[in-house]
């Protein structure tokens, strides 16, 4: 079966965590390529007003907590004509598994990373179903595939919303939904500031992101460091199980 492609010019897209660094950049990048209507949402509304002004005909600001399933359901109803959904909210708070004091981080990183994007993959694919198909993109991260310790909470959520990845692609085969998975590496984030180099930059994550969807690519590693991960975990994985063993939480 051939993999499904998409245009972006002409798309309505729907964006969660717009405010952010890499949200912004997705709604510029759909701004860019000609995206008829983007759907820029967040927590808290106010916090759009910038991005939103970037091209208030064609940017429209949405409140959503994905973790809220009467918001989710809200913005579903709202949105009805979404052929793009975007799934970028997301959190991470470096702690470790054993670590952490409690699993307040814990919940908090399975509830948005997890259970805060199924929630949009549900509410969303009869929408895109009834719209031709389109495409479904989840930001996840390339400690999805493999554990770093000193962010060990974050990197189970992720592995948890890859493998719901892979699930929601083949219910939604069916229908002519593509579903893209997003890995890139260390990304140029006020989350990542502590993080050593290399770092991709949030523009790369999110042109890479789309390029994927008009190419029909299922699995996408934005930068070089990604790409180097994904290659050795393909051909040794235990090798850089142990590496990333040595970069534990601070006591």
């Amino acid at each position: 079966m051939e993999n499904k492609q998409m245009k972006i010019e002409g798309a309505v897209a729907l964006v969660t965590g717009a405010n952010g660094g890499i949200g912004k950049e997705y709604v510029e990048a759909l701004r860019t390529a000609g995206a008829a209507r983007i759907y820029a949402c967040a927590r808290k509304v106010e916090a759009l007003t910038e991005i939103v002004s970037l091209d208030p005909e064609r940017i429209i600001p949405i409140q959503l907590d994905i973790t809220n399933e009467q918001s989710v359901k809200d913005a579903a109803i709202q949105c009805q004509d979404v052929t793009l959904l975007i799934n970028n909210a997301g959190v991470g708070f470096n702690k470790g598994l054993i670590a952490a004091s409690d699993l307040t981080s814990a919940r908090a990183e399975m509830e948005i990373n997890y259970f805060g994007t199924l929630a949009m993959c549900r509410a969303f694919a009869p929408i895109l179903k009834s719209n031709g198909g389109g495409a479904i993109v989840n930001m996840l991260s390339i400690l999805a595939l493999v554990n770093i310790p000193f962010n060990g909470s974050y990197s189970a959520s992720k592995a948890a919303a890859l493998s719901m990845t892979q699930g929601v692609r083949a219910e939604l085969a069916a229908q002519g939904t593509q579903v893209v998975s997003v890995m890139p590496g260390t990304v140029d984030t006020p989350m990542s500031k502590d993080y050593p180099p290399p770092k991709v930059s949030r523009a790369v994550v999110a042109s890479s992101a789309l390029q994927a969807v008009r190419d029909g690519v299922e699995d996408v590693y934005p930068g070089d460091q990604a790409v180097e991960f994904a290659t050795r975990l393909a051909s040794d994985p235990k090798a850089v199980e142990k590496q990333l063993a040595q970069m534990l939480p601070s006591s």
